[in-house]
């Protein structure tokens, strides 16, 4: 099993919207190496760090799991949807992404900052200076120590 953390913004999908709909495609994702992370190593059972950017204070609000390995991102095929990419044809898709499920909701948020002041997270890619990627993997030391400071807040 793997360990995620996928970024959004919570206006446009948060926690509570995961909570809700119980699962959710991860669609939209515009970034190639982000894209490639999930077409190629996300699998069904891997834990995700659930991750509310662009907002006040971003950080890790919970845990969702892959439960669908990844295919095609057909939002990038309707020319109505704000992620519709015509330069990927169905029969060759550039975009793919996963499902994920909810799993646990924190009690507060581990902020972006309380993240960068551990030492034990100076090497974890989300407190890294200019990581900006929306879906990057984790290293299991990171996941254990994040989720037991959820644990204890």
């Amino acid at each position: 099993m793997a360990y995620w953390l996928m970024k959004s913004e919570p206006e446009t999908y948060s926690i509570d919207h995961l909570i809700k709909d119980k699962t959710t495609q991860w669609e939209g994702v515009r970034n190639y190496q982000a894209r490639n992370f999930m077409r190629d190593d996300m699998k069904i059972g891997d834990t995700v760090l659930f991750y509310h950017s662009n907002t006040k204070p971003p950080g890790i609000i919970g845990l969702a799991k892959v439960c669908k390995e990844s295919y095609p991102d057909f939002f990038a095929w309707d020319p109505e949807s704000d992620y519709f990419d015509p330069k990927s044809p169905k029969d060759a898709p550039k975009w793919f992404m996963v499902d994920v499920e909810f799993k646990k909701k924190f009690k507060k948020i581990i902020s972006l900052d309380e993240l960068k002041s551990r030492p034990e997270l100076a090497d974890m890619l989300v407190t890294r200076k200019g990581q900006r990627l929306s879906v990057q993997p984790v290293e299991h030391k990171h996941f254990i120590f994040v989720t037991a400071l959820a644990e204890a807040s």
